[in-house]
């Protein structure tokens, strides 16, 4: 699990093409300072597993449906990447619950700076146009992960949403150079997948009937 607090900006140094997936090594001296072969390291929101840590970088495996989902599928050597380790049992929680389970994909496009905050706007595929209703599980105010950065979602309606980029964010992460066009990835609230699940389409058809019969 991590928080969408990102440590540090890495590096993609190497990608290795493979039959359905590749292995991708990326510098950060930070996160790899203490990373051991099956840790977790969040890569652009993307939870992968060191498979050959180094002293200022780390190789991972990305299998075919993380590439199908994510904008991994892109990666090339220099590429910048927001990194962040899995939280630590009784760290502070200071973003919001994200699982690295990216939903999909979203594209800058809009960017309106402003003296000390940035509002960045984001186009969402709809579930018609062969994306996967994304959209639906995002709300004013609610929480949303892009590339691995936990934001506060402050406009949404229903070509996409918007948020708000302090400089500290701008500076500290990749979202201070993505530009129109850019591809970023989105993980959102996992507790509104939950409870679309328990009370809404992902109920069995059993339960739909029972639902009915109880005029529930």
């Amino acid at each position: 699990m991590f928080t969408g607090i990102v440590e540090e900006v890495g590096e993609i140094v190497d990608v290795t093409p493979q039959a359905d997936s590749a292995r991708l090594r990326i510098r950060g001296p930070l996160v790899v300072s203490d990373a051991r072969p099956g840790d977790s390291i969040a890569v652009n929101g993307v939870c992968l597993t060191v498979v050959d840590p180094a002293p200022d970088s780390f190789a991972v495996d990305v299998m075919g449906e993380t590439l199908r989902r994510s904008s991994l599928a892109d990666a090339a050597s220099g590429t910048p990447v927001n990194l962040e380790r899995a939280l630590a049992a009784g760290a502070r929680l200071g973003g919001h619950i994200v699982q690295g389970h990216v939903d999909g994909t979203a594209t800058v496009s809009g960017i309106e700076a402003s003296e000390h905050w940035t509002a960045v706007r984001f186009s969402t595929p709809r579930a018609a146009d062969g994306g996967v209703g994304i959209a639906r599980y995002i709300v004013e105010k609610g929480s949303i992960a892009v590339d691995g950065v936990s934001l506060t979602v402050t406009e949404v309606d229903d070509d996409g949403f918007a948020v708000g980029l302090i400089p500290t964010t701008l500076a500290e992460t990749t979202l201070g150079s993505r530009e129109v066009g850019a591809t970023v990835n989105l993980e959102v609230d996992v507790v509104a997948k939950y409870v679309e699940r328990l009370l809404g389409t992902g109920a069995s058809p059993q339960q739909q009937s029972e639902r009915t019969e109880s005029g529930a």
